[in-house]
This record gives structure tokens, sequence and C-alpha cells, in this order.
């Protein structure tokens, strides 16, 4: 899965890492929103790596969390989702608003194979210094350069490079910074 080949997403193993994950996610966002400490230690077992100083508020969802790696002096807003079938990496000062998706899973556009639970990953990769603006989507295989604002919105389907602003769908360069 994590080398980009494609595997049964439907395997048991899978399923029961999927499962486990789902645990702690609902321990995590069922927690109060005062209990900073108790949220900031799930995020720390569940995620691959982190700075030490993260915020992610609830409701957050992910698919098996150790493939993901936070950045020094990340912020996420409500309804982050990130589908980390492979690895998603944040850089440091990331600031991510609410509803914002990032992909990593790709399915067969063959409906026969679709069905059959056949699908692969592409890894994300966003620099420092990045806001992503509410509702926008990083789809899988992106990378997202420093310096860089996504626009409310957009859906990233291409690689962007560093110092400018992005929106639209499909996101395009708006201007440069």
């Amino acid at each position: 899965m994590l080398a980009g080949e494609v595997y049964d997403a439907l395997h048991p193993e899978l399923i029961r890492r999927l499962e486990a994950t789902r645990e702690k996610i609902r321990e995590f966002n069922d927690l109060r929103p005062s209990d900073a400490a108790g949220q900031e230690a799930i995020l720390r077992s569940l995620l691959g790596s982190c700075g030490d100083k993260i915020h992610v508020n609830q409701p957050f969802r992910c698919d098996y969390g150790c493939n993901i790696h936070f950045g020094e002096n990340f912020f996420a807003n409500f309804n982050l989702t990130i589908l980390d079938e492979a690895e998603v990496r944040i850089g440091d000062n990331a600031f991510i608003g609410p509803n914002v998706s990032i992909y990593t899973a790709c399915h067969p556009l063959d409906a026969h194979t679709r069905n059959t639970g056949a699908e692969w990953a592409e890894p994300v990769t966003i620099g420092d210094n990045v806001w992503i603006g509410g509702n926008a989507t990083i789809v899988p295989g992106v990378t997202i350069g420093d310096n860089v604002v996504i626009a409310a919105g957009a859906v990233v389907t291409k690689d962007v490079p560093s110092d400018v602003v992005v929106g639209g769908n499909p996101a395009r360069v708006i201007r440069r910074l």
C-alpha cells in the first residue's frame, strides 16, 4: 500500500487496522473540548509523527493515522479528513481551515475492477507555511510547496509551486507571493 502498488482494500488485516483507528478517532472526537491534554495524547498515539505544538479541532477523521506526519506549529480547524493510505506529510506552520479533505487513496475507473476492492495510494506532501482555506480538497499524489495559500473551496489536482496563491476547480495559480 505504501509502495503505491495495487492492494486489496478489503483485506481483513487492513479492515482491522481501520477499525482500531476509528476507535481512537471516536475517543478523540468524544472528549470534552476543554480536555486539550487528552486530545493531544490521543493524537500523538495515533499519528506517525508530529511537532511539539499541534492543535486539531474536533471532529477529525483519518483512515490509519500512522501515515500522517504534522510539522511544528500545526493547526487544523473543524472537520479535517485525511485518507492516509499513503503518507501525508505537512510541514511547519500549517494552518488548515474547516472542512478540508486530503486524499491519498485511488480507485480504478473500471467498475468491475473497482468493485473487487482493488485500489492504490499516492502520497501528499505539503510544505512549510501553508494556509489551506475551508472546504479545500487535496487529491492523491499532489505536492504543495512552501509559503502557499490554497483558496477556500479549491480542488488541488496538480503540484503547486512555492510562493503562490491557488484557487478554483481545478486549482490554478491566481498570483505569486
